[in-house]
């Protein structure tokens, strides 16, 4: 998972370091002085037309995420945990957009459920059947 040779993910999906841009600026919120002094805010740019892996996990990915992906950074005061969620998340999102969908199977409501529903269906029947008047 390491970025010196690129991007790995834990399913198999590789973007090679020439893929990767990051960025680097200084973090909003609190901190004081040191958050004026350091730039530990990470953007990383990844080039999905350079991914490589199954052909199948690519073309969804490719078709969920487009052509690049940003994730930033900024919780940790330190650029290198920033650089290392960074590239933990952008890991994640592949992985996640590369994902076969799970087919839903059809199923049947049960017995219990159906005779519910035609019970209910009978008391309202009878409720609104009990409010006509009886000379027509």
């Amino acid at each position: 998972m390491g970025a010196v040779d690129g991007l790995r993910s834990p399913g198999g999906l590789v973007v090679p370091r020439e893929g990767l841009r990051w960025s680097f600026g200084p973090a909003s919120g609190a901190g004081g002085q040191h958050v004026n002094k350091t730039s530990t805010r990470v953007t990383l740019d990844v080039d999905l037309t350079r991914l490589d892996g199954p052909p199948a996990m690519v073309d969804r990915v490719r078709r969920s995420l487009g052509d690049e992906l940003s994730v930033s950074s900024e919780s940790t005061r330190s650029q290198w945990r920033n650089r290392l969620e960074c590239v933990e998340r952008a890991a994640e999102r592949l992985d996640g957009a590369a994902k076969a969908p799970t087919r839903r199977r059809p199923s049947r409501p049960t017995r219990g459920s159906v005779e519910r529903r035609l019970s209910a269906k009978r008391q309202a029947s009878e409720k609104k059947l009990g409010r006509r008047p009886t000379e027509w």
